[in-house]
């Protein structure tokens, strides 16, 4: 299934500049795979080494927050990645 994969400024440098992409996956784990073969570097910056999401990103499924890679795209129409914000 295709969705449209919106991403946060701190990603563009992996792809191209663009902040809106499309993907393709059952899961989030099989988008995350074809987003890498689109922007190299970009899954790393997204998923930790363990194959977890960094806890700096926060992932939405349409508009229901998700953490866990494996969770089905059925039904979703944008996944949005966004960097957590920080400071005092």
């Amino acid at each position: 299934m295709t969705v449209r994969v919106r991403v946060s400024t701190h990603l563009y440098a992996y792809t191209g500049g663009r902040d809106e992409l499309e993907a393709q996956g059952a899961t989030v784990a099989e988008l995350f795979d074809d987003l890498e073969r689109q922007c190299p570097g970009l899954r790393f910056r997204v998923v930790d080494e363990q194959g977890a999401l960094r806890t700096h990103m926060n992932l939405f499924l349409d508009q229901r927050f998700e953490r866990d890679l494996s969770a089905s795209l059925e039904g979703v129409a944008v996944v949005s990645l966004l960097g957590a914000l920080s400071g005092g």
